[in-house]
């Protein structure tokens, strides 16, 4: 059996708040009812009836209101229910007495309580009910019958009815009122179940649907649904973070307002299932590759409703392919570069030899002495290839490391770079220096880093231009790995064209003609034989800005302090 105990909770308040409304409108009925009779004079119905039934009727108004404030002092909805069942089978036996007895027709009330009873209590309450009812009508009959009692309603001293006209009637209503408890309390018991059912399979589904959610937010790829109209449904967690965009903001947006590379794809149809990569860019306006893929979203019919896109970020992992393609490049280039260095510089030495021994046993004309020089810076010029090949082969172990003051060596850089062919008097220089800057490196290598960026600053700025070269120290690195001091060097030269930036540090890679496209591949070598880093930005027209980042040492923190 099913039976209901919930206290002062909203939904067993509102249930027996609905039971005393129901109550009321059936007693509102009743009273019209009387007072239609009343009104009539009709003389088979006495005054004094009439005013028991008047009397009832306001005994079970007043009785209302006290049901109303009763679930604060009485908890529990079964024990309310059955102190309401109780009274009402008592009123509705005495409207049945002071209505006729065994011809009443309000006998039909007795169901209604059986009913609310099995809603409330369920099967054993309704029976219990029925059985009260059945005491109740049976009784009133019997003290009818054997004259304990008179009736109300009529002739009052008279009783015409048959022994076996009242047990008839007697036996039918309490048959009926045991069906009706059956009856009510399997109705009711059926849809407990069925509501119990359904509140699983809704427990089921939430859960299922929470599962759903914690799967879909908790993967580290995104996952955009769109419907056929490529509005945006449904936006998870991966994809606010490698869009930089959160949901609320693209909500029901079309996807080419969002992501217009991957909307392209879209289009194209020929992708499903499939990753293909595009380009995006995100809401910092920062560039990104996206690995895409689309699959068709089908409803319960396999219909296509929408697509479900799927990508991830390989803006990393491109990087990282790209530098590890360049690492082979430049181990063959440094293999290369050792052998053709050394081949170059034996030959080299013994032009050299001879050039110096021509120049001292030889009696020279000024013909052939500007033939000798133009031998000899042919040959240097080989040598510091030869050198820039060396330089470009050195591994990390081979570095030796010094304690260099960076103002010092840029100084000294400065001054080798006024001796040059490209410093012109329309260079303006500017200098700021922080004194207590001082690296741990190779200062060949460092020197031969800082000359290839000014070099390439002075050639940027044929006649006219300024020059601002700075060291400064920085409390951490664009990667995050602690203190690193930084020589910053900018020009107002012509720029780099953005379509070829991410080429300039390739070696042999150059935009002149006597070029060797060696020198900022050598400065990439030397910072990353020394665990730093180097950055260049430029724009066509704007002039350069590089940065050549060294890690800060603890001795060399504390020399300089």
């Amino acid at each position: 059996m099913t039976t209901e105990k919930a206290a002062p909770g909203d939904e067993g308040v509102a249930r027996l708040r609905w039971l005393i409304f129901l109550r009321l409108f059936i007693l509102s009925f009743l009273l019209g009812i009387a007072a239609l009779i009343q009104s009539s004079g009709d003389e088979a119905v006495s005054d004094s009836s009439l005013y028991l039934v008047f009397a009832i009727i306001g005994v079970t108004y007043v009785l209302s209101i006290f049901y109303i404030v009763l679930p604060r002092f009485l908890a529990g909805a079964a024990l309310n229910v059955s102190l309401q069942a109780i009274i009402d089978v008592t009123l509705i036996t005495a409207l049945v007495y002071v209505t006729g007895g065994v011809g009443s027709i309000y006998s039909i009330l007795y169901p209604l309580v059986i009913i609310y009873g099995a809603l409330f209590m369920g099967r054993r309450g309704a029976l219990l009910i029925a059985s009260l009812a059945a005491i109740c009508y049976g009784g009133l009959l019997d003290l009818e019958y054997f004259g304990y009692i008179h009736s109300m309603y009529g002739d009052t001293n008279h009783y015409s009815f048959t022994a076996g006209y009242v047990f008839s009637r007697m036996f039918i209503h309490i048959v009926f009122f045991y069906i009706i408890a059956v009856l009510a309390a399997f109705v009711v018991e059926r849809e407990r179940r069925v509501t119990s059912l359904l509140t699983e399979r809704e427990d089921s589904f939430r859960r299922l649907d929470l599962l759903h959610k914690s799967i879909i937010e908790s993967v580290n790829v995104g996952i955009v649904t769109i419907d056929r109209e490529g509005a945006i449904r449904s936006f998870n967690r991966a994809a606010e973070e490698i869009t930089g965009r959160r949901r609320y903001q693209v909500m029901k947006r079309n996807i080419e307002e969002v992501a217009p590379g991957i909307a392209r794809i879209l289009a194209g149809r020929d992708t499903e299932r499939r990753m293909v990569e595009t380009t995006e860019t995100s809401a910092d306006g920062r560039e990104m590759i996206v690995g895409c893929s689309l699959s068709p979203l089908l409803d319960s019919s396999m219909q296509q409703v929408g697509n479900i896109i799927i990508f991830r970020d390989l803006t990393a992992m491109k990087t990282m392919e790209r530098e590890v393609e360049r690492n082979k490049k430049m181990a063959f280039l440094g293999e290369m570069s050792a052998v053709l260095a050394h081949e170059l510089r034996n030959p080299l030495a013994s032009i050299s030899g001879s050039i110096q021994l021509l120049r001292r046993d030889l009696p020279l004309d000024e013909g052939d002495r500007k033939l000798m020089d133009i031998i000899e810076r042919g040959r240097n010029q080989l040598e510091t290839l030869a050198g820039d090949f060396l330089l470009l082969a050195r591994s990390r172990a081979a570095i030796p490391e010094d304690d260099i003051d960076a103002s010092v060596l840029v100084d000294e850089v400065l001054d080798s770079a006024r001796m040059g062919n490209d410093w012109n008097g329309g260079i303006n220089l500017v200098r700021r220096y922080d004194e207590k800057c001082r690296i741990r490196g190779n200062r060949t290598e460092v020197r031969h880093a800082v000359m290839n960026i000014i070099s390439n600053a002075l050639q940027a700025m044929p006649e006219v231009g300024e020059l601002a070269v700075e060291t400064r120290s920085t409390g951490e690195s664009p990667s995050g790995n602690g203190g690193f001091i930084e020589i910053e060097i900018r020009d107002t030269g012509n720029g780099i064209d953005p379509g070829i930036l991410k080429n300039v540090r390739e070696p042999f890679f150059t935009t002149r003609e006597s070029g060797t496209g060696l020198g900022l591949a050598i400065v990439d070598r030397v910072m990353a034989n020394h665990g730093g880093y180097f950055r260049i930005e430029a724009a066509t027209g704007r002039g350069t800005r590089a940065v050549l980042g060294f890690p800060v040492h603890d001795d060399a923190v504390n020399s300089g302090e």
